[in-house]
Formats: structure tokens, sequence, C-alpha cells
């Protein structure tokens, strides 16, 4: 989730949102992280849950990156009431779909955590072949900004 990141990281602008969805434990903090990493902010990235936004200045002259966790939000007008700087950051949102995804352009990750994988460590021949909490990843661009895909 980190490397992905990174990634997704080093191809965010100022303006560019990504919402985040996935149950608990599925690596949205530490996807956000890896952004974070790739942006060149300033860290440590930790969940916003209890202060619902929390923005890491750039250490490198570009975007700051705003982190939110939407789910304690009831929806898009008490996420205006947070005044998020959404033209000049690169603004992440945990739990946003339906809350956030109200702009032009934005980013949707999906991140689906599998309960129950069939192959363990104690199963495997080699521990470096067990399926380690297995994602599935979905990336949907939405709108003009990302018309010609995410990540190459």
């Amino acid at each position: 989730m980190g490397e992905l990141g990174v990634r997704l990281g080093r191809v965010l602008r100022a303006g560019d949102l990504v919402i985040l969805t996935g149950p608990l434990g599925a690596g949205k903090t530490t996807l956000t992280r890896g952004i974070g990493e790739g942006l060149g902010v300033r860290g440590p990235v930790q969940s916003p849950t209890f202060v619902l936004a929390r923005t890491h200045p750039s250490l490198v002259g570009g975007a700051p990156l705003v982190h939110v966790d939407a789910y304690r939000l009831g929806g898009p007008d008490e996420l205006d009431d947070l005044d998020l700087d959404f033209e000049g950051s690169v603004v992440v949102a945990e739990w946003g779909a339906g809350i956030v995804d109200t702009r032009a352009d934005w980013l949707e990750i999906v991140i689906e955590r599998p309960v129950g994988a069939a192959e363990t460590a104690e199963d495997a021949d080699d521990w470096s072949d067990a399926l380690v909490e297995p994602r599935r990843i979905t990336i949907a661009g939405h709108g003009p900004r990302w018309a010609e895909g995410v990540l190459e």
C-alpha cells in the first residue's frame, strides 16, 4: 500500500482530490502515508480520526497534503465547515464517498481486503509464498484531469 501511495504522490498536484474507501484495517492510512512520502510532505502521516483533518506542509516546495477522515461528517455541509484548501492542496479523504466527491475531478480508490484467505503462513511450503492479507485495489479517475489515466 505504501509503495502504491508513493507512486500516486508523485503524480498528484495542488487541486487533486483522492477519495479512499475500504474497511477498517484495509490500508487507507498506509496508502496516504505513501502519498505523503511521494509528495515530500512533513510527517508523520497519521490517521486524522480524532481531529477530522490534518495538514502536512511540503518540504520540497510542492502542494501540502490535507488528510481528512470523513467518517464522522454528516454530509458536504459539514465538510465545508472545515474550510479546507482544495485548490492549493492535495486532499485525501478516507470514508469520503458521497461526502467529498462533489468536485469536478477526483480519484476514487476502493480497497477490498478479503477475510479468511485460503492460504496462511502455516499452510505455505515457504512463508514468503503465503498470502499476507491480500488486497484488491480499484482506482477510478473522474473528470477531465484523469481522462488520460492515473498511473502508467
